[in-house]
């Protein structure tokens, strides 16, 4: 099964984006090569970029208050195993306390490092990055690779907090879905939302169809479209019947 997740608001579109390059920086720094160090370091730039949004830290540490009083609520619930509700919500306690002892603008380390900061300004021209251009970060490419790696963590530990309350809040998100089975006819599927409320739709096929969902959604109606793509041409709609899980996810 291939699963596609679609955002249905701002946040929840920031944090998908974050989780991805999160995952990314994950391979990135599991190698010994300079190579991938330097896609390393130009992830953590990415991250540095998403995640220094004034509202990013805030909208987490409300988010995770929220999900916190909403748990609370179930216990004593007997359907609602005691154990596992007390580690989601030690979880969250750790979360937002990290998040709260984070002080300062998130990335603010990485902004006051000069040198970071010039190597960051040249990953934006095309080729800018040469040894000719930048002397002295080729020479720490050229450094062991347990030194990159030391000096990889210490740039990316300020924005682990974000990490930690992302990968909390996606996971009681995707938590919360209510999967269905459905069939698009002709590759195109259409439901009307009449009052549903969603922050993210998930829609998983089996990796046998040749096709991709095209998904479209506001408060009145969801649109998935499946569509085939041929080499050198325009994609078109799929002309048979495509079964898929759909599953509408909010918190």
């Amino acid at each position: 099964m291939i699963s596609y997740e679609y955002p249905l608001s701002e946040r929840i579109r920031t944090l998908l984006r974050l989780e991805d390059l999160y995952e990314r920086l994950d391979y990135f720094l599991a190698k010994r090569e300079a190579p991938e160090h330097h896609v390393a370091l130009l992830l953590i730039f990415e991250i540095y970029e998403v995640a220094s949004r004034a509202d990013l830290k805030s909208d987490l540490m409300q988010e995770l208050e929220r999900q916190k009083q909403s748990l609370e609520a179930l216990r004593g619930n007997p359907e609602i195993s005691e154990d596992a509700l007390a580690g989601v919500l030690r979880q969250i306690d750790h979360s937002a306390s990290r998040l709260y002892q984070a002080s300062g603008k998130i990335g603010q380390e990485l902004r006051d490092n000069e040198w970071l900061m010039s190597i960051k300004q040249r990953t934006n021209i095309p080729g800018g990055i040469c040894e000719f251009d930048l002397p002295a970060y080729h020479y720490w490419l050229h450094q062991p690779p347990e030194q990159q790696r030391h000096d990889l963590d210490a740039w990316l530990a300020p924005f682990m907090p974000i990490r930690d309350g992302v990968d909390i809040v996606m996971k009681l998100l995707r938590a919360s879905g209510k999967s269905s089975q459905q069939v698009a006819q002709q590759g195109m599927y259409q439901q009307m939302m009449t009052g549903r409320v969603a922050q993210m739709i998930r829609v998983r096929l089996a990796r046998s169809y040749p096709c991709v969902p095209e998904i479209s959604a506001n408060k009145y109606a969801l649109n998935i479209r499946f569509t085939t793509q041929e080499s050198g041409q325009r994609p078109k709609v799929a002309e048979t019947d495509v079964e898929f899980e759909l599953t509408f996810c909010n918190l």
